[in-house]
């Protein structure tokens, strides 16, 4: 599906193949499997920091005053230590 800006052209392009669509978008809009949108982030981050708060061993280092289970996930976030992953449904 091709990129274009301009609402004339894309309805030139649709007229002149037989494609039934066309995009204002210039690609996908995660680049790669290790970028996660903001609610991927948010649920990750909230699902780990419940996890630390229940008694989960905490997977890096931290300071012995760090307490915070939040703040725990977001550096384990950081340092790409936290076992969860994403699914995610393709687009129809």
């Amino acid at each position: 599906m091709p990129w274009v800006a301009d609402p004339l052209a894309a309805a030139a392009i649709l007229a002149a193949t037989e494609k039934s669509s066309v995009s204002d978008r210039s690609g996908s809009l995660l680049r790669s499997p290790d970028e996660y949108t903001r609610f991927e982030r948010a649920r990750i981050l909230g699902a780990r920091a419940l996890q630390v708060s229940l008694g989960a061993p905490i997977l890096i280092d931290v300071r012995p005053d760090l307490v915070d289970p939040v703040e725990i996930a977001e550096l384990e976030f950081a340092a790409g230590r936290i076992p969860i992953t994403v699914r995610r449904q393709g687009r129809a």
